[in-house]
């Protein structure tokens, strides 16, 4: 299996990293993808900014994807999360998954998500023209991840 994850400032190519996970790959039959980008409801939000932990954020990303993988036969893999300073409408994170069913693909890349919410060590602030301040944690994420539980877990 092909895994690819990265933190990183600078945008990605989503069609281009899509491409790459099944290029030359005859066996994969579905490509799952997901965009997440910065969302500006009331229109107030100027700005985002990303911080992470560099080592612990990569590693548990990476314990994300092994945990996928264990529940479905995946081909490749790509996780992608900038950090930073982020605008409006601007990409904050991609998932991207290759198997060889859609099933498989659509499960994992949601897998995949609902873990990266509440696993992976980033912190969100947004800048209004109140001032700036964090972003709290949903309780809509852990429970998004209470539906991968397994009985046996």
């Amino acid at each position: 299996m092909t895994i690819k994850i990265a933190v990183q400032a600078a945008p990605f190519d989503l069609g281009a990293e899509i491409a790459a996970l099944h290029r030359d790959t005859p066996a994969v039959g579905a490509v799952a993808s997901f965009l997440g980008t910065v969302r500006n409801e009331a229109g107030t939000v100027s700005e985002m900014c990303l911080e992470h932990y560099p080592g612990m954020t990569e590693k548990a990303l990476a314990e994300i994807v092994q945990n996928a993988q264990t529940r479905w036969a995946l081909h490749s893999v790509t996780v992608i999360h900038r950090i930073g300073p982020l605008a409006p409408c601007d990409p904050i994170v991609m998932v991207a998954v290759a198997s060889a069913h859609r099933d498989a693909a659509f499960a994992a890349c949601a897998f995949i998500m609902d873990f990266l919410k509440t696993q992976a060590p980033f912190w969100k602030q947004e800048t209004t023209a109140d001032g700036a301040h964090w972003v709290d944690a949903k309780d809509s994420d852990t429970g998004a991840c209470a539906r991968w539980a397994a009985p046996d877990l």
